[in-house]
Formats: C-alpha cells, sequence, structure tokens
C-alpha cells in the first residue's frame, strides 16, 4: 500500500506551495553538500546494481544507463548547484489586468502539486527530478528502475534527509519500489496531479491507457536527421556522427538518416567509414543500399536492407536507418509521417530550405546544423529536465521547472460587485494590459 505516502506527498505539497524560494535554495546547497560527503556510500550503493546488472546480462546501452563513477556523481553535483542558481519561478506574476479602476487580476505561476513520476534505470535522472520537483515548489512520488534499486534508495535518503534539515517540509519526496505499487500509484487520481513516465514506448503507452491523471511524456524518440543537396560536408558529417554515436542510448540520438539524391553518393563515402570504425549497422532503402554495395564503404555485415518497421523503430544503440529523399519536402513527408515528433534536424547552407524545414517538421525540437543530443533540458540552460514531451499540452520538448508550473488567477478589488457591470447603465470593463 502507498496511500499513505501519497496522502504525506500531498500534505507537503501545500506546504511547498508557501515555500520561499531563499530556503528552497538553502536546500540545494544542501543536498549537494551531503552527496558529496556521502560519495563512497553513494559509489557502493551503484556497484550493487552493477553487479547485479551483469549477474542479469544488462545489454551495455543499459549498464552505461546504470553506472554512475567519480565523474558521473561530480555532474549530478553540478546539476544540482545550476538548478539552485536558477530564478524561482513560483508566484511570479505572468500577466496583469486593470479590470476596472481598483480591479486587478493577476495570472501568477504556481506548482502543480503533486507529481508521480516514473523512470528508467539511470540514477542520475533521481537526482535530477528531485530537484526540479522542489525547485517548481512541487512534491513527487518516484519509481525508479529496478535495476537502480540500491542506488536509487540511497540516493533518496540523502536528498530527503538534506532538504528536510534545510526546512523543506517532510515528505515531499517519495520513493516507491515495485510494479504492483505502480499499478496503485495510477489509480490514485484524488492526489496525484501529474504523471510523467519516462521509459519504453509500451510502458509509456500502458500508463496513458490505464490511469484518469493526466500523463506529460513522449512515447517514442523515433529522431531524424536531413543532409540536404546544398550543404557542408564535413559539418554533416561530424554533426551525423555525432548524434548517433556519441551516445547512441538515449531518446534524442538520432534513428534515421535521410540524404537528398544529389549528394548521396558524395556523402555516404565520406560518411560511412566513420559509421564503419564506430561499428554502426545500416538498415538502407534500396537506393542507399546499391550505393553503399557498388562502392565498397562499409563492412557488408554491417548492411541490411530496412523495413517499414525499421522506420518506425528506436534502437537506442548503433543501428541507423538510411534514406535518400528526392527534396527537402519529401523528408519532411517522411519525418511527420515516421517519426515521433521529439527531435529532427536538417543539415544545410540554404536559409530558405532550413526555414521551410523548421517551419513543416511538426516535432518538440528542430534543429539546424546541430546535433539531436543537444535538445536536453540541461543544455537548453533548464538546469536539468524531469524527461521530454513530445505531446501538445502544457509543456512540451525538455520539460524543466516551467513545465511543472500552471497558473492561478488572483483578482482584487475595494468592493466590487457584478450587478454594476449588467443593465441599462452598466459601467464597461476596462481590460487594460498593465504588462506581462
Amino acid at each position: 500500500m502507498i496511500l499513505k505516502q501519497v496522502r504525506c506527498a500531498k500534505q507537503a505539497s501545500r506546504e511547498l506551495m508557501m515555500l520561499d524560494g531563499a530556503t528552497k535554495d538553502k536546500a540545494f546547497h544542501s543536498i549537494a553538500a551531503a552527496l558529496r560527503s556521502h560519495h563512497q556510500k553513494i559509489i557502493a550503493a551503484n556497484k550493487k546494481d552493477k553487479d547485479d546488472a551483469l549477474k542479469n546480462n544488462l545489454p551495455q546501452a543499459l549498464m552505461k544507463r546504470l553506472s554512475v563513477d567519480d565523474i558521473k556523481l561530480h555532474e549530478i553535483i553540478r546539476m544540482v548547484e545550476d538548478v539552485a542558481r536558477l530564478e524561482d519561478p513560483c508566484n511570479k506574476i505572468l500577466q496583469t489586468i486593470e479590470l476596472d479602476n481598483g480591479l486587478v487580476l493577476e495570472k501568477v505561476s504556481v506548482p502543480i502539486g503533486v507529481i508521480g513520476m516514473i523512470f528508467e534505470s539511470r540514477p542520475d535522472a533521481l537526482v535530477q527530478i528531485a530537484c526540479l520537483a522542489l525547485k517548481s515548489g512541487n512534491a513527487i512520488v518516484m519509481k525508479g528502475g529496478s535495476e537502480a534499486k540500491h542506488s536509487n534508495k540511497v540516493l533518496a535518503q540523502i536528498i530527503q534527509n538534506a532538504s528536510t534539515s534545510a526546512g523543506v517540509p517532510k515528505g515531499w519526496l517519495q520513493l516507491i519500489e515495485t510494479r504492483e505499487q505502480v499499478k496503485e500509484l495510477l489509480s490514485l487520481h484524488e492526489y496525484i496531479d501529474l504523471l510523467i513516465p519516462r521509459g519504453s514506448n509500451e510502458f509509456v503507452r500502458y500508463v496513458m491507457k490505464n490511469t484518469n491523471i493526466p500523463v506529460l511524456g513522449h512515447a517514442g524518440g523515433i529522431c531524424s536527421i536531413y543532409v540536404d543537396k546544398e550543404v557542408d560536408l564535413n559539418q554533416a558529417t561530424d554533426v551525423c556522427y555525432d548524434a548517433k554515436v556519441q551516445y547512441p542510448a538515449v531518446c534524442n540520438a538520432v534513428e534515421n538518416l535521410l540524404v537528398h539524391k544529389d549528394i548521396a553518393k558524395q556523402f555516404l563515402e565520406k560518411m560511412l567509414p566513420k559509421y564503419r570504425d564506430a561499428g554502426v549497422e545500416l538498415r538502407c532503402d534500396d537506393k542507399s543500399y546499391s550505393i553503399i554495395k557498388s562502392r565498397g564503404i562499409a563492412n557488408p555485415s554491417q548492411i541490411k536492407k530496412a523495413t517499414a518497421k525499421d522506420w518506425i523503430t528506436e534502437y537506442n544503440d548503433l543501428i541507423l536507418g538510411i534514406k535518400v529523399v528526392n527534396s527537402s519536402a519529401e523528408a519532411i513527408d517522411f519525418i511527420n509521417s515516421n517519426g515521433s515528433h521529439h527531435t529532427d534536424a536538417i543539415m544545410t547552407s540554404n536559409k530558405q530550405t532550413a526555414e521551410q524545414f523548421l517551419n513543416g517538421v511538426d516535432s518538440s525540437s528542430v534543429l539546424w546544423n546541430c546535433s539531436t543530443r543537444f535538445a536536453d533540458g540541461f543544455r537548453y540552460g533548464k538546469g536539468a529536465e524531469v524527461g521530454i514531451s513530445t505531446g501538445k499540452i502544457h509543456a512540451r520538448g525538455p520539460v524543466g521547472v516551467e513545465g511543472l508550473l500552471i497558473y492561478k488567477y488572483k483578482l482584487r478589488g475595494n468592493g466590487h460587485v457584478v450587478r454594476d457591470y449588467v443593465g441599462k447603465n452598466a459601467k464597461t470593463f476596462t481590460h487594460a494590459i498593465r504588462g506581462i
């Protein structure tokens, strides 16, 4: 039963709404200091997780996500300090409208309340998510991947203890551990205000189908790069390599590479030896397959003909689809039809073509002459992210603190009554916008 935990989080959320920014920032510095002082404890817990993962033959890509070493822990601590430096986003006046003399309406940012967060086997994600929840004044109920259970438990305890000692309401962070608890969480719509699932497409779809709680997330990271006929080949090669090879096990790594027919032979001859040396397996349409075979620019064992399923598969691995297209319009149509509306990019030196692509591709992030790997909350200057939303609700793309806020209206008057504004001699509203 997690009802007690969720109720505790709900009570804490009401207290968090009143918490000032200085107290929250004090908590972040306390959390950063605690992570430093418990360095060995964190590394030891993570070693238990990695040892278990090796016994269970966890794929190498997931092992990389799971691992916390000295460098990763330093990055986690830096992230906490970066979030502390962000301006307090709560209770900011977003808009002021004077309805009439002395009757003033304010639109003000406020926390959502209690966030339910289910995420994959990345211990650093727990710290990111917890810090963004705290910065935005939300309580959070978290379920991490079972592969990271030891790491998650230690990190959650450290954050809970450090934050409450700095004045944050007790119970604002709750950790649950089993699939049965997740099922129960999905039914607690009277306590949970928003669910954010991160994981496989199947899991995200399962969450969406089995809850009445609003869900924010993405059901896939099928990202594409289109290489236009007018392009800097050196630049395109570097970017396309980075987007696939730098870290293939993440949702913003490229899965499909589209190449204009006029530049296909030239670009593939330059690009594919780099992919070959990195061990990238290729899924090719007929045109690219013919070019690659005739030119001998890839190992035969690394080339396969693409099926329709390949274009809609998120590999999270060193596997890449390659397709030759006739125009930028065809590339846009392919991406909108087969992509997941996550992150897509164009490589071109033609500004007009770039703008058509940026406007025509219906994704949460659309990039020009840069790697899809930039689609990230930290890199976007949000301090960190709770996830990436491909939906079209209140938040889209990398979701930082602003995605964990909603707003309320505050109306201040001086004895104003509605009857004065109706009837034959009704007063007129001014509706004067004072500022945003």
